[in-house]
């Protein structure tokens, strides 16, 4: 009965819906359908949710998993033993994360690695929480520093990001200079940070654990098919499917998503051995740096000429309408306290032209870095690095430069062509950081930014015989001046975020306080070179563990490296050290014809503000990544137990080795000094590329090996 009344029901609400007022019927009815299909998706979906962050919580123990019903005081369920255990081990992970966040390791890497961590704790009681008990293995402490330090850098950048969006989006609508792809480059950041997220989470998962080197893997090399040939720079040049439709060259570092292992060919010409040291200051090999716009650039500038096979550099010849040496001259007259080689010894040079000007202070021992930028499509600073002067080249776009804060004497900036206005002024605040606190920056034009970030001007006047107008300005010493601006603008940086932070790291529109601690590097101007280079500052917490390191580089140098291993360093310039710690090895060199590039690696403690502080140059680098530089750049590599330093933290390890072949010259020489178990399989790649092994030698597990590049090529 009840079923029939039932029918009779649905017949009659289908009967008014088909007349013409039961339209309002049919809306109710629709309406009643909807919120019955909202209120079980919403069931079945809460549930699925809830299922799901239980699973992640048995997964991974860091994320602990917050209970929605608590159990009776004296009863314990399977599932809240298995939640007090997610969070206990979760708290135990944080504790020691706050441990080890004060370390000494870098806070500008992006890529983690997997911490080993062996958990272990007493049956579960029904009221106390049981005390764990953690186990690390020595060797991967520091991995777990790291991780911590790691995930720091990345909250900060992000920050930042968020931060600095407004500011430039702001600045790009109103900067004419800008060329058109600051949303393009912004929405090409958050992307790589976010494929850099997803290798994070592959590299937690890695293990740390086997070889280096797979002892079963076999080798078998091409050449590089990219558009810029011979002079491939993969983290620099735009080489993608996609890319080759677009510019020349990545608008920031932007490395391959896959490790490189091809060889970069060699130049169309061959490739001679270089002109050595000091005679390549006056004219290098041209097929060596053979470019196709070289040649019509050579036509239009008189101090490069083409004379046969080689490229001259005529000394009387240069960018300067005068002699550089009246110059140079002409600034220490303006500034008497710039004494060229001894208060003056660390120069950054912005812009690769003629090197006139950094050849003219190696005769007054300073040392100085040219930048060369990815816009120089003439490879201007492959030329330097030809003729032997320290370069390396970058972008100067939206990331800070290598460098930390306040290690250069001077910086310089000589028709570099750089428009220091645009976006908020953040490429002379990035002046700003990696000058030291009375500081000199040396400009042909004037900005009116200075003042805004109290530089004071000391000089402004034109010279007479290059008829080019100079402007020193100066970095404050203290503080006191900015608190005397009548506009903050731009604001101080926030005492948490750190001035040295600087691979992958934004730049910031703010400034950062000048140290004033005697335990901050940059409180005080170094002593006079060479002085300087022996001397170890108070904020230098581990002095004895620099003596140390630069004693015995100064003896291992001199007893093997200079005489026993076979190498003519008559041929020798262009040297990098890959895993500088003090400089030791570097300091060692000081009287050799060398120039020696010293790279801290990410990964490892940052020392590079004390290597500056001796009088020597160097960068940040992760040797995960390609090198910012033109292949063939040095003549010697030296590597000092980096590999078993890099543990497995790279995808390929053998992507390395194709590096160091990238970055020697045909006839350099690669120095590795590590443990046996990695330099026998080291060995055998290195004869896959047809170097020739000159010396290898083992001792208690501990060995060296030699060899030397050929012309090979596949």
């Amino acid at each position: 009965m009840m079923e029939i009344k039932r029918k009779m029901g649905i017949a009659h609400f289908a009967r008014r819906i088909k007349q013409p007022r039961g339209i309002w019927v049919k809306m109710a009815f629709v309406v009643v359908l909807g919120l019955c299909f909202v209120f079980f998706w919403s069931f079945l979906s809460s549930y699925a949710s809830s299922f799901n962050v239980q699973r992640e919580s048995f997964d991974d123990i860091a994320e602990p998993v917050s209970s929605r019903t608590k159990p009776a005081r004296n009863e314990v369920t399977e599932s809240s033993k298995s939640h007090e255990k997610s969070k206990v081990e979760s708290g135990l992970k944080s504790k020691e994360a706050k441990h080890v966040g004060g370390g000494s390791v870098h806070k500008h890497e992006t890529k983690k690695k997997k911490e080993h961590v062996v958990v272990s704790h007493p049956p579960h009681k029904k009221k106390d929480l049981p005390k764990p008990v953690v186990v690390v293995e020595e060797e991967e402490e520091a991995v777990v520093k790291e991780v911590q330090e790691q995930v720091e850098a990345e909250t900060e950048e992000s920050e930042s990001n968020k931060e600095d969006g407004e500011e430039g989006t702001e600045s790009d609508n109103n900067e004419g200079e800008s060329d058109g792809n600051g949303d393009e480059s912004n929405a090409s950041a958050d992307e790589e940070v976010e494929e850099k997220k997803e290798e994070v989470e592959i590299s937690k998962k890695r293990k740390r654990k086997g070889p280096v080197f797979d002892p079963k893997a076999e080798y078998s090399w091409r050449l590089c098919n990219t558009r810029s040939k011979h002079n491939y720079m993969p983290c620099i040049d735009n080489d993608g499917l996609i890319g080759r439709l677009q510019s020349y060259r990545h608008r920031e570092r932007s490395c391959p998503k896959k490790p490189v292992m091809c060889l970069v060919p060699l130049p169309h010409d061959g490739y001679d051995p270089p002109v050595p040291w000091p005679e390549s200051k006056s004219k290098i090999l041209y097929k060596n740096v053979a470019h196709p716009k070289l040649a019509a650039y050579i036509k239009k500038h008189n101090w490069v000429n083409e004379s046969g096979e080689y490229l001259t550099f005529p000394q009387n010849k240069t960018a300067f309408s005068g002699n550089v040496l009246q110059y140079l001259e002409f600034i220490q007259e303006m500034v008497p306290d710039i004494e060229w080689g001894k208060n003056v010894r660390i120069v950054l040079d912005i812009g690769c032209s003629e090197s006139s000007f950094v050849a003219a202070l190696l005769d007054r021992d300073v040392l100085t870095v040219s930048l060369g930028l990815k816009d120089d499509l003439v490879d201007l600073a492959q030329v330097a690095l030809e003729r032997g002067f320290p370069t390396f080249v970058s972008a100067l776009a939206n990331r800070r430069l290598p460098f930390p804060s306040g290690v250069f004497d001077i910086i310089h900036c000589s028709a570099c062509r750089v428009h220091w206005h645009s976006h908020g002024g953040r490429l002379l605040l990035e002046m700003n950081r990696i000058l030291r606190p009375n500081g000199y920056f040396i400009l042909s034009t004037m900005t009116a930014l200075t003042a805004s970030i109290c530089w004071n001007i000391l000089a402004h006047k034109t010279e007479e015989a290059s008829e080019m107008g100079v402007r020193i300005y100066q970095k404050p010493e203290s503080n006191d001046i900015y608190e005397l601006r009548r506009r903050k603008n731009p604001p101080l940086c926030k005492e948490n975020e750190n001035p040295d932070a600087a691979w992958y790291v934004p730049m910031k529109t703010c400034l950062y306080e000048i140290p004033s601690a005697i335990e901050q590097h940059g409180a005080e101007w170094p002593e006079e070179w060479p002085k300087r280079l022996e001397t170890y500052p108070e904020w230098l917490t581990s002095k004895e563990k620099a003596v140390g390191d630069t004693d015995h580089w100064k003896a291992m140098v001199n007893k093997s490296y200079l005489t026993g291993l076979g190498i003519d360093w008559l041929h020798i310039r262009n040297v990098m050290d890959m895993t500088a710690i003090y400089g030791g090895f570097a300091a060692s060199l000081v009287n050799q014809s060398v120039w020696v590039m010293n790279v801290v690696p990410v990964h490892s403690p940052d020392t590079l503000p004390f290597i500056y502080e001796r009088g020597l140059i160097g960068i940040y680098h992760d040797w995960c990544e390609p090198f910012g530089t033109y292949p063939r750049s040095y003549d010697l590599l030296h590597a000092d137990h980096l590999f078993s330093r890099l543990k497995n933290r790279c995808k390929q390890p053998a992507s390395i080795v194709v590096e160091m072949d990238r970055l020697t010259r045909p006839g350099g020489w690669v120095v590795v000094r590590d443990k046996v178990e990695i330099l026998e399989p080291l060995e055998e790649i290195l004869r896959s590329l047809h170097w020739e092994i000159r010396m290898t030698y083992a001792q208690d597990k501990e060995g060296m090996l030699c060899a030397q590049k050929t012309l090979w090529r596949p």
